[in-house]
């Protein structure tokens, strides 16, 4: 095998736009390494116009790189731009991105997603939310690939029953150079960019990259504006023996966002009334957002002083602050000329909130202490009110990981890597209430935390939270994998073993209220009295102020699993390749949940999900073509839910429900039509059904009576929540000369909102449109300016769903009613770019 050839045909592949493929930078450095060598030299095309990559990994996987991504709208998140990939299903809650969404991947949720930058873990630690909003610019992207079902075998991930999506940073060039970016849209739009390539520099060659940018927009619908600061730079330094490098990559991003409201949706009340209420779109109009005003004082009943009440739905307190960044480093070198050692260490921070209000009474439990019965919010000398505080829930993370490969070349054709990987998160999980400005508005958007922001002291002189808790998540993966080319590289088998292990420390600071273990009281006040621990329990029951609660406690659980994965690739003939893959995932509770205890005081027992995931594909291509098909099963045991405690329904907990089988199709097609012309298309079908019913608690109201009622529902057989059954993607592009013109479209069935499908939203098609002038012959070398068009003809969708329930028929008025957010309406973006 001609490795220099295929180091070549490796580079090549970074300037497509869709492809399907396992190129160059798939994920970790070894990723890297054994991707870019262990690929197949056949005769035939490789690209048609970069855009599509012929590929022979033994999986599904699809790639978005770099030239696709600036074809986008300016500084769109990495998870839109990956939305035409078949299986995906993303949702922005904005035409920009700053407001996040939601995303999922062959009928599963985020949280069920690997999600990795150069290797390294995103998920957040706890709950393993992807967070969209958080992602670095698309300009400092190289590519970004989607693993449909399987994971590589040293992908750093407690959780992907789903598979995996990893983004990698653009390269340091031997060239200096300057990129700027400028860009004006609807709804008061602009950012700025800059990048600065330095060139090899000092006596090592040493290069590296800068680059930041600003952005700031106003919501499209309801008051407020959304901002958006990021900082990323790259130094890296080739060593002496070839291929050998050592690298350290930064990234930082800030955002300050107004939240959007989610509207309910129309529903009935009761499984035996005839009230109904009528969605939010239908009351209000589609524009319907949060107060613009805030109401400062109410009258407290029973007293004649005058509160510092407001509306807690003020828009100023619906906010979502977060200050995030990640160090990585990455390494290779060569040990012995066969044996090679890649060494990627990385830092990951993150602090962030979803704002909020609560009405607190002066004489609430968590401002008491022994020495005193409540604390004068307002200062009008008495404690007789309720007062409106700020009260986010923030979360602070502190992660440190470490991915670690030997690379063994046996000989040109066969390869094994043994992989070591250590992620350890710190998670701080607090709750500090701060006094409002007179307008409303929090004196520090993360809150008291650290004494800041005119933080709320209880008598005995701390600071008041709605809860504390500390948890420290260790991950450690041991990982072993054979790649290898048989029968004159036809047969290309891939067979890995990985072995995570996840512990989760938890530490409650706070009283957990027996009555709903998913609530904490955070007091000073001591217990007065103190009732023996439970078998098995972790917390005992005391008595505070008079009400029954859990005490605060440690604990510790611990998941373990191995999960093989094998893949087989087989070209049939130049223009065919069959391959078929199994693969097997964990996804481990998490660790918000594990907080709420039995009516016992124990911890939950829920296990850890488990998949199988089974894959059997087939790939064309010809000159003008390249196509890939395939079909997939996969079966989750385990799944969690919470749901109401069998032995005290009272309380809700994580536990094991059952199953869920998914299966369906994926296809994509590229055709370069002729020179100028080249057509793209992907579709997806996906059936995933719950295979048991669901044990639930309802009041069921009849006139001014209710009743609870615990039965099993009729979930079995039912479709998975917010997952379409087909879903359709295109792009179409023609070159003009010095125009190029792009038109995309994502279709996206109906979804239900609830588990038993009573409860659906809409299919719905958007359209987006870029037309790009190139500068380059009117004197602007490398440069273009570049309208980008959102959603073209207006569509009206809900895009993210929210609130999914058991069944849209709820039994107490105004109660777990299900919403949905609308999705982003026409916008239009028009772009400068320039480089020297």
């Amino acid at each position: 095998m001609n490795r220099t050839k295929l180091a070549c045909l490796a580079t090549t592949a970074l300037f497509g736009g869709l492809r399907s493929a396992a190129g160059a930078y798939a994920q970790s450095t070894a990723t890297t390494e054994l991707d870019a060598v262990v690929v197949t030299a056949a005769t035939g095309p490789k690209t048609i116009d970069g855009a599509m990559v012929a590929e022979t990994a033994p999986k599904s996987k699809y790639t978005i790189t770099n030239e696709y991504l600036s074809r986008q709208a300016d500084g769109q998140t990495i998870l839109q731009s990956l939305n035409l990939v078949p299986g995906v299903v993303f949702s922005n809650s904005d035409p920009y991105g700053s407001s996040g969404g939601t995303i999922r991947l062959h009928g599963q949720d985020g949280a069920h997603i690997g999600f990795l930058l150069d290797g390294v873990p995103l998920n957040d630690g706890g709950n393993y939310a992807i967070y969209s909003n958080q992602q670095m610019d698309p300009e400092v992207i190289s590519q970004a690939n989607v693993n449909t079902g399987s994971t590589d075998a040293d992908s750093v991930t407690a959780s992907s029953t789903a598979g995996v999506i990893n983004y990698t940073t653009l390269k340091a060039t031997k060239d200096a150079g300057v990129v700027m970016k400028a860009g004006l849209g609807t709804d008061n739009y602009r950012r700025v960019f800059a990048l600065v390539q330095t060139g090899e520099f000092g006596p090592l060659g040493t290069r590296a990259w800068v680059s930041g940018s600003y952005q700031k927009y106003d919501k499209f619908k309801g008051p407020g504006d959304l901002e958006k600061k990021q900082f990323n730079a790259r130094i890296e330094q080739d060593l002496v023996k070839p291929g050998d490098f050592v690298a350290l990559s930064l990234n930082y991003n800030e955002n300050r966002n107004a939240s959007y409201y989610g509207a309910y949706l129309p529903s009935t009340l009761g499984s035996t009334s005839t009230a109904s209420y009528a969605g939010d779109v239908d009351t209000y109009g589609a524009d319907y957002d949060y107060p613009t005003t805030y109401v400062a004082g109410t009258a407290t009943a029973g007293s004649t002083d005058t509160a510092n009440s407001g509306n807690t739905n003020y828009y100023g307190i619906k906010i979502n602050p977060s200050n995030t960044g990640t160090i990585r480093g990455q390494s290779r070198y060569t040990i012995l000329p066969n044996l090679k050692l890649t060494v990627d260490p990385s830092f990951n921070y993150t602090l962030a909130n979803g704002g909020g209000a609560t009405n607190l009474s002066e004489t609430n439990i968590v401002l008491k202490s022994d020495a005193s019965a409540g604390v004068d919010l307002n200062g009008d000398g008495d404690t007789k009110d309720t007062v409106t505080v700020y009260s986010p829930s923030n979360t602070n993370t502190r992660r440190y990981d470490l991915n670690t490969s030997l690379v063994w070349d046996i000989n040109d054709h066969h390869r094994v890597r043994i992989s070591y990987a250590y992620d350890e998160a710190h998670t701080r999980q607090t709750g500090e209430y701060s006094l409002l400005n007179s307008d409303g508005s929090p004196g520090d958007v993360f809150g008291g935390k650290d004494g800041y922001g005119n933080a709320i002291l209880n008598g005995d002189g701390e600071v008041v939270q709605k809860r504390n808790r500390a948890s420290v998540a260790t991950f450690k993966q041991l990982s072993v994998e054979y790649r290898g080319e048989f029968l004159d590289e036809r047969l290309i088998a891939n067979i890995g073993v990985r072995a995570p292990t996840l512990d989760r420390e938890l530490n409650q600071y706070c009283y957990s209220f027996a009555g709903s273990s998913s609530t904490a009281y955070c007091t000073s006040l001591n217990p007065t009295s103190t009732a023996a621990k439970a078998d098995g329990a972790v917390a005992s029951k005391v008595v505070v102020n008079g009400t029954t609660y859990f005490s605060p406690f440690s604990a510790t659980k611990s998941y373990d699993a191995v999960l093989p994965n094998v893949g087989l690739s087989y070209k049939l003939a130049n223009a065919h390749t069959v391959y078929a893959s199994y693969s097997e995932q964990m996804s481990a509770p998490k660790v918000d949940n594990l907080y709420a205890l039995t009516a016992t005081g124990a911890l939950g027992d829920a296990d850890p999900e488990t998949g199988q995931t089974f894959e059997l594909g087939y790939r064309f291509r010809i000159p003008a073509v390249m196509a890939s098909a395939s079909i997939y099963h996969t079966a989750i045991q385990n799944r969690i839910v919470s749901t109401v405690n069998p032995d005290d329904t009272s309380t809700y907990i994580d536990r094991n429900v059952g199953d869920v089988e998914i299966q369906g199709f994926d296809g994509q097609v590229q055709w370069k039509v002729d020179d100028k012309m080249t057509a793209y298309a992907s579709v997806a079908y996906t059936d995933a059904q719950l295979q048991d019913n669901l044990y639930t608690c309802s009041t069921i109201v009849t006139g001014t009576t209710s009743a609870k009622t615990c039965a099993n529902i009729a979930t079995a057989g039912k479709q998975v929540v917010e997952t379409p059954k087909w879903t359709f993607g295109g792009r179409l592009t023609y070159d003009f000369g010095k125009f190029q013109v792009g038109l995309q479209g994502k279709f996206v069935g109906d979804r239900y909102m609830t588990d038993v499908n009573d409860q659906k939203v809409d299919s719905y098609t958007v359209f987006d449109a870029d037309i790009r002038y190139d500068l380059g012959g009117d004197g602007w070398k490398k440069s273009y300016i570049q309208l980008n068009v959102n959603n073209i003809f207006d569509e009206f969708y809900y895009g993210n769903l929210a609130g999914t329930q058991t069944s849209a028929m709820q039994n107490t008025i105004g109660y777990a009613r299900t919403y949905a957010y609308i999705g982003a309406p026409r916008s239009a973006i028009l772009s400068l770019k320039t480089a020297f």
